[in-house]
């Protein structure tokens, strides 16, 4: 197998402040994807803070949401490759109140690594990447991918760092998916599992939500098939994709509260659209705001790969809790946000009671907010105490 990875690993001394940079990984064996098609190589943006112990045993992995990269913490002025889209959004670290020295994922004592999603659109192979084939982009060509695919492209990553097992996997939203594929593939390369807001399996509200999102990009008119890269892009459909999905990422409390903040004098916002209240404004910019930031079709690759979840199937398991007993040896610390209208906190009962089934030991928090599915950003000091205790703690007494 041939790797490349394009710089050294960064040396953080302890104590040091931390310092932001995406490398790039890139394997030149081409990967073969659940669906049965292949991608000739595949290169993986990451960024990694703290420094990887001399046992290799106190690696981090973050997978970040839908809509993330790989710039958890800290800044990151620019990333090659990337030109606009790396807008100042995306400069600060997504989790940069939870990733650092002292924070609750402690680079003094860990490293904590995070990686630009397969299918993304920063800096990883995705549909805006060169297909090496054409020389122009994959557009419309690039593969359907699965969880379990982006799951199994950082595992190459993890085997080029030498990284046989994790100390912890953590990640929220679409992240947790991501957490759950990892721990029943890959049962003995992770040691304690760490879901935020996350669930078993694709809910029917949420595949309502995802579809119609998918039907808003593919009928705008720039669409073309996902082959658009040479003219306009579909900017109205990704902004109304965005438009859909935000109003499950905050609670109805929460998007009151900052579109009140908003002074709104009626105006046209686009041909036969006129913002003529707080909250049609706040909705209008976020759509607005992201369309300048992410790919059409990395959100469609990523949305595709979400409603096409399953946890079975790869394990050719029967029920969830057959799927989990290939966890048995983990420890689980499962976090609820009360407010969430994404993943409800049923969805983490549900997963309680299969993990308690499955034998696996597991723990759940439940974190009182008032900011809806985005506590999970928002909102780190009602996670830290918990995920310092559960990181700190000798495997299993957390």
């Amino acid at each position: 197998m041939v790797y490349r990875l394009a710089n050294s690993l960064p040396e953080v001394t302890m104590g040091a402040p931390l310092q932001s940079e995406t490398r790039f990984f890139t394997s030149r064996d081409e990967m073969r994807l659940e669906d049965g098609s292949a991608l000739p190589e595949v290169t993986l943006a990451y960024e990694l803070y703290g420094s990887i112990n001399e046992n290799r045993d106190n690696v981090i992995l973050v997978f970040h949401a839908l809509t993330g990269s790989q710039h958890a913490a800290g800044r990151t002025e620019a990333v090659p490759g990337i030109g606009k889209r790396w807008t100042d959004e995306c400069r600060a670290g997504w989790w940069d109140g939870f990733v650092g020295p002292g924070k609750a994922l402690d680079t003094d004592q860990f490293a904590v690594l995070c990686i630009n999603y397969l299918g993304g659109c920063y800096g990883s192979t995705g549909p805006a990447s060169t297909d090496p084939a054409t020389g122009e982009p994959y557009g419309s060509a690039f593969p359907f991918i699965s969880i379990a695919d982006i799951v199994d492209s950082q595992m190459l990553l993890l085997d080029e760092l030498g990284v046989d097992k994790l100390h912890a996997v953590t990640g929220a939203s679409v992240g947790a998916l991501m957490c759950l594929s990892l721990a029943t593939r890959f049962p003995d390369r992770v040691e304690l599992v760490i879901p935020i807001a996350g669930g078993l399996e694709v809910t029917a509200l949420q595949f309502i939500h995802n579809f119609e999102q998918i039907i808003a990009i593919v009928n705008d008119p720039n669409f073309d098939g996902g082959d658009y890269y040479a003219g306009p892009t579909p900017t109205r459909g990704l902004a109304l994709a965005r438009m859909i999905g935000h109003k499950t990422f905050v609670s109805l409390t929460a998007m009151e509260e900052r579109a009140r903040a908003e002074v709104v004098h009626p105006h046209e916002a686009s041909e036969h659209v006129v913002i003529g209240h707080p909250i049609e404004s706040y909705l209008w910019h976020q759509g607005q705001k992201f369309v300048r930031r992410f790919d059409a079709n990395s959100y469609l690759r990523l949305m595709e790969a979400w409603q096409n979840f399953d946890l079975l199937a790869p394990l050719e398991a029967d029920s969830y809790s057959e799927a989990l007993r290939a966890c048995k040896d983990q420890f689980f610390m499962v976090f609820s946000i009360d407010s969430d209208v994404c993943f409800y906190p049923e969805e983490q009962e549900r997963m309680m009671q299969a993990l308690k089934e499955a034998g696996v030991s597991a723990q759940r928090i439940t974190v009182h907010s008032d900011k809806g599915h985005d506590s999970f950003l928002l909102e780190p000091r009602l996670f830290a105490p918990h995920l310092r205790h559960s990181l700190e703690q000798p495997w299993g007494s957390a």
